[in-house]
């Protein structure tokens, strides 16, 4: 599910958008692996009205790993109860998942930088996605971003 767009650069970057409504996505972008403890990335929301983007989360290597939830969450396709959740170790990227009758699973993606400082500030957009083969090629094609050149 990568598609180009202006805001990051579109030939290393995976965009995740809703099936219903595409003008509401997620794009992962500016992926940078300093060295083998973390990696860093942009994270870009958009939906009509939004934009928001935070220039630097960053996955800790050994930290429970984004492309694996998603992974998870396609391998369950029939579906589960509740709510599951991932975040990143310091808060402010998250992601809440639900799965609704007719086989759609719904993902809430939530960026929260600076979760600390006075002036932080929240955005959620939710994408919607088949919860079979369209969520197994998101968790793919983040695996392929966040797996990629690693030091």
């Amino acid at each position: 599910m990568t598609s180009p767009d202006d805001g990051i650069d579109a030939e290393h970057s995976v965009t995740i958008c809703c099936q219903e409504n595409s003008s509401v996505s997620v794009k992962f972008g500016d992926r940078l692996s300093i060295d083998e403890d973390s990696t860093h990335y942009t994270v870009e929301l958009r939906a009509p009205g939004l934009t928001a983007r935070t220039n630097e989360i960053v996955a800790w290597t050994g930290e429970n790993d984004l492309a694996l939830f998603l992974e998870a969450l396609a391998s369950n396709y029939q579906g589960w109860d509740g709510e599951r959740t991932w975040e990143t170790n310091d808060k402010d990227l998250s992601v809440s998942a639900t799965f609704r009758s007719g086989g759609y699973i719904g993902l809430t993606w939530t960026l929260r930088p600076w979760p600390r400082a006075a002036g932080c500030w929240i955005a959620s957009v939710t994408t919607w996605l088949e919860a079979g083969e369209q969520m197994a090629s998101v968790g793919a094609d983040a695996l392929r971003f966040f797996e990629a050149e690693r030091p």
